[in-house]
C-alpha cells in the first residue's frame, strides 16, 4: 500500500480549489448560523443562483465574464431579500424548512423545460470559464512539490479562490468586531434583549442573511469558473448538509472555523476513499464490492463526526458556549 501517495492525494484535495470554494460558502453559512443564529438549510440555493448568474450571462447571452460575476453576486443579494422578507420572522425550525424548500424549488425551476432557453434545462451551461482562464498568469504545466501538484488551471483557481477566502475572512472579522457585529451576536444569544434596546431585529437579520448569501453566491460563481460548466442537479440539498458538517467540524462562530472545517473534511473524505480503494485492491475488504466503497467511506466519516460531536461539540477551534446559546 502506497501510504505516502494516499497522504499526498488527501493533502492535494484538502488545499485544492474545491475545498476553497466550500470554505467560501461556509463563511456565509457561518454568518447566518455561527453569529446570527439563523438556521439556513438552503445555502446551496445561494450557490445555485451565483453559478447561474455566470451561466446565463456568459453561456446564454455571451456577455463578458465581469458582467457574469457581478450578476451572480447580485442574484445572491436579490435571493436574500426575496427569501428574508417573508421568512425571517419565523421561528428557527420553520425558517429551516422554508430555506431548504426555496433552495430545492429553485433547482427545479432552473432545470424545468420552460427555462431551458435561459438555463439549458437539465443539461445546464458549458464553456463558461474561457475569459477566466485567459487571465491565468501560470504557463501550462504542473506546479507544486513532491506528489502534491496542480495543473495550471487548477492552480489559478486555487490562487483566486483562496484569496477570496482570505478577503472574506478579513471582512467577516471586521464586521463581527464592529458595533454592527455585536448586535448580530446578541441576536443569537437573546433576541428579546436586543429588541428591548431599541434595535430593529428584523433589519439586522435581513442584513446578515444578505451578507452570508453574497458569500454563498460568490462560491457558486467560482464553481462555474472552476468547472467551466454547471447543471442544476449538482446543487442538491446534500451540498448544504456537507457545508453544515464542515462548519460544525471547524467550529461555528469562529472566523477560521469554516476554513479549518473545509480543509479537514476534504482531507478525511479523500483519505478514507483512497485507503479503502487501496485495501479493496489488496483483497482486504472481501465483504465490500467496488460500488459500495463510497457509501462505506461516508459512513466512516460520519462516525468520525459523531465522535467529534460527542467529545468536542464546539468543533476543532470553536467555543463550547457558542453551541449552548438559545437559537431563535
Amino acid at each position: 500500500m502506497d501510504f505516502l501517495g494516499i497522504l499526498a492525494t488527501s493533502l492535494t484535495s484538502a488545499i485544492g480549489p474545491v475545498a476553497a470554494i466550500y470554505a467560501l460558502a461556509i463563511i456565509g453559512l457561518n454568518m447566518h448560523f455561527g453569529y446570527t443564529g439563523l438556521l439556513n438549510f438552503g445555502q446551496v440555493g445561494f450557490m445555485l443562483v451565483g453559478a447561474y448568474g455566470v451561466g446565463i450571462s456568459v453561456g446564454t447571452f455571451g456577455l463578458p465574464l465581469s458582467v457574469g460575476v457581478g450578476a451572480g453576486i447580485l442574484c445572491g443579494l436579490l435571493l436574500a431579500l426575496l427569501l428574508g422578507i417573508p421568512t425571517l420572522r419565523l421561528r428557527a425550525d420553520y425558517l429551516a424548512i422554508c430555506t431548504i424548500a426555496v433552495a430545492e424549488g429553485l433547482r427545479f425551476v432552473y432545470r424545468a423545460p420552460f427555462a431551458r432557453d435561459f438555463t439549458g434545462g437539465v443539461f445546464g451551461r458549458q464553456n463558461l470559464s474561457e475569459g477566466f482562464r485567459e487571465l491565468n498568469p501560470f504557463p501550462p504545466g504542473r506546479y507544486g512539490f513532491g506528489d502534491i501538484t496542480f495543473s495550471s488551471p487548477h492552480l489559478w483557481t486555487m490562487v483566486v479562490t483562496w484569496s477570496l477566502v482570505l478577503v472574506a475572512s478579513l471582512v467577516m472579522w471586521s464586521l463581527i468586531h464592529s458595533p454592527w457585529g455585536r448586535v448580530i451576536k446578541g441576536l443569537r444569544e437573546d433576541e428579546d434583549a436586543v429588541r428591548s434596546l431599541g434595535k430593529n431585529v428584523f433589519a439586522y437579520k435581513l442584513q446578515s442573511l444578505a451578507v452570508g448569501g453574497v458569500f454563498g453566491a460568490l462560491a457558486g460563481v467560482m464553481i462555474a469558473l472552476h468547472q467551466a460548466s454547471i447543471t442544476p442537479d449538482q446543487f442538491r440539498p446534500q451540498v448544504t448538509f456537507y457545508l453544515w458538517a464542515m462548519l460544525l467540524l471547524g467550529g461555528a462562530g469562529r472566523v477560521l472555523g469554516p476554513v479549518i472545517g473545509s480543509v479537514v473534511m476534504w482531507f478525511l473524505l479523500t483519505f478514507t476513499d483512497e485507503m479503502m480503494r487501496a485495501m479493496d485492491q489488496m483483497g482486504w475488504l472481501p465483504f465490500v464490492s467496488g460500488g459500495e466503497l463510497g457509501a462505506v467511506r461516508h459512513a466512516l466519516v460520519g462516525l468520525i463526526l459523531v465522535l467529534l460531536i460527542i467529545y468536542r461539540p464546539q468543533g476543532l477551534v470553536g467555543d463550547r458556549r457558542e453551541m449552548l446559546v438559545n437559537v431563535k
